[in-house]
């Protein structure tokens, strides 16, 4: 970050005191064209950018086995990266078998349902007609021999309609029975069924298109890595973005302590680092509102704002995302203006001071202050031009600079 003063006439003038005291510096102030800016870099990206997942269900494994280079021009449906996925092969196959095995095991429950309900039914069947025999001749009185020798051939009527009770329970019991073993059974075929048809689709989704012309931005992962060839990826991570280029804008950082004074609709000129030449002008269009640190290694906290590009530059010179622009932005270009080194101001909350060496002494004065620069500050009101501020505060507590005579400086 640095300042710049166009032809600035103001003097710094050097001055010593009689009987072996220190030097007082003072520089005597005066309008010139002036510029006062802060230095950044940035990076060229889209504010609107759309994420490039990998095909596939959500976790299916993909091999990475061809893609596009990073930064690449694509049009609309080309094919920006192709996968291999044999892990979802193997998966798929085991999938037909377990829905095969499934097929086949609810048609074994099915016969075995059927042939027990049909032996039940035969034994009830019996239990009937014997139980109607006992019901008949159970009783006939008048007969008695030969409803001895009838009652010696038919089961006792208690038994028959115990027995028939408990047919009658397990005929029930085994249909229900039946019926909740084929209905897991169906249950685990459907399971089967829609995990081969998601393998399938896997096997029927390795290629990845562009939706929109634009330019490839590959993904880091959180290791700071971009997608190579023969990586194994997981479908649904984001692969890369294609950035909208005709939505464009520099993101910027400026250290805290350099950040003074920097808003929105300020001016910043923007070049690509290296090709100067390409040099731009835009605006901040945003600042944030606090500054945040850029990494876990640095403390340092940064100042993020940012600046849209115009499209038909980005056309021109040919500008992919994630470019480094130097930028410097313009916190004060004026013909004429005041200004004074940043050490010769004492603030004290909302009141700035200056020290004025006047013929009797060293006064203080309140100024009002305006562009604040890295190193030099515009001030509005307070001093007159040709005044003499003194440099620092050393020189107001020695009490004895009414006696110091101005040299004249050197050129």
């Amino acid at each position: 970050m640095k300042f710049s003063v166009v032809a600035c006439s103001a003097l710094l003038l050097g001055a010593c005191a009689s009987g072996g005291d220190e030097a007082v510096v003072v520089e005597r102030v005066g309008l010139a064209p002036t510029m006062l800016s802060v230095q950044g870099h940035g990076t060229l990206k889209s504010s609107k950018s759309t994420p490039l997942t990998v095909p596939g269900s959500q976790w299916a494994q993909r091999q990475l086995i061809w893609m596009v280079e990073d930064g690449s021009p694509v049009k609309e449906g080309d094919v920006i990266a192709r996968f291999s996925a044999k892990t979802s092969e193997l998966e798929l196959a085991k999938a037909l078998i377990d829905l095969q095995r499934t097929t086949l095991s609810r048609a074994a429950k099915q016969d075995e349902l059927s042939d027990t309900l049909g032996k039940l039914q035969v034994d009830l069947s019996q239990v009937a007609e014997l139980l109607s025999i006992a019901h008949r001749y159970a009783n006939v009185a008048e007969i008695g021999v030969a409803r001895n020798t009838i009652l010696d051939a038919v089961q006792d009527e208690n038994f028959l309609g115990i027995k028939q009770n408990t047919l009658t329970w397990r005929k029930g019991n085994s249909d229900t029975r039946g019926h909740a073993e084929m209905a897991l059974l169906d249950a685990q075929r459907a399971t089967n069924d829609v995990l081969a048809k998601n393998k399938r689709g896997d096997l029927a989704a390795l290629e990845l298109h562009a939706p929109y012309d634009g330019i490839v931005v590959l993904e880091a992962d959180w290791s700071g890595q971009k997608p190579r060839v023969g990586a194994n990826i997981w479908a649904g991570n984001t692969f890369a973005n294609l950035p909208d280029t005709s939505h464009m804008e520099v993101e910027i950082a400026i250290p805290h302590s350099e950040a003074v004074g920097i808003k929105t609709d300020l001016v910043v000129q923007l070049a690509p680092l290296g090709a100067p030449e390409q040099k731009i002008e835009s605006r901040l269009s945003w600042v944030a509102a606090a500054p945040a640190p850029r990494s876990r290694e640095s403390p340092v906290k940064y100042l993020s704002m940012k600046a849209p590009v115009p499209v038909d530059a980005v056309s021109k010179y040919h500008w992919v995302p994630g470019q480094d622009f130097s930028a410097t932005i313009v916190l004060l270009k004026a013909d004429n203006a005041l200004t004074i080194p940043n050490i010769a101001i004492e603030n004290s909350g909302d009141v700035s001071t200056v020290s004025i060496r006047t013929r009797t002494g060293v006064e203080k004065r309140s100024v009002k202050i305006g562009a604040r620069g890295p190193s030099r500050t515009e001030v509005l009101d307070g001093i007159r031009p040709g005044e003499d501020i003194v440099v620092g505060d050393e020189h107001s507590k020695q009490g004895n600079t009414s006696d110091a005579k101005t040299s004249d400086p050197a050129p």
